[in-house]
């Protein structure tokens, strides 16, 4: 059993930066894993996707050059630094863990993962 519980969540100011992190257990080393948010009355949105060792990456474009998801297999945690936030990223933020093991390829709809944490609450306000 794969268990996936992200902190770092906090009020930030625009412009600012903050840090997610997503511990996990079980199975996690050999698959990808990714990002996804959702703001209040919308839907599951794909932030960022990392592959299984860490060298190939994939960002929406509304995240690109201001967030940067990274991973540390030996801790079994996904990262994801986000820096200049704006309002717009207001949402809760999940982490997720793929389906297939060393997969070749990313995708960004939900239901190419399987395992979900709780989320962790990103406000960005002034």
């Amino acid at each position: 059993q794969v268990q996936l519980a992200e902190s770092g969540g906090d009020l930030a100011q625009p412009g600012g930066s903050l840090k997610l992190s997503c511990a996990a257990s079980g199975r996690f080393a050999n698959y990808t894993a990714a990002w996804f948010r959702q703001a209040p009355g919308k839907g599951r949105e794909f932030v960022a996707a990392i592959n299984w060792s860490g060298r190939f990456t994939d960002y929406a474009d509304s995240v690109k050059d201001r967030f940067t998801i990274s991973r540390d297999n030996t801790k079994k945690t996904l990262y994801l630094q986000m820096n200049s936030l704006k309002p717009e990223d207001t949402a809760l933020y999940y982490c997720a863990r793929d389906r297939a093991r060393f997969a070749l390829d990313f995708d960004r709809i939900p239901e190419r993962y399987d395992y979900w944490g709780q989320g962790t609450q990103v406000t960005v306000s002034s």
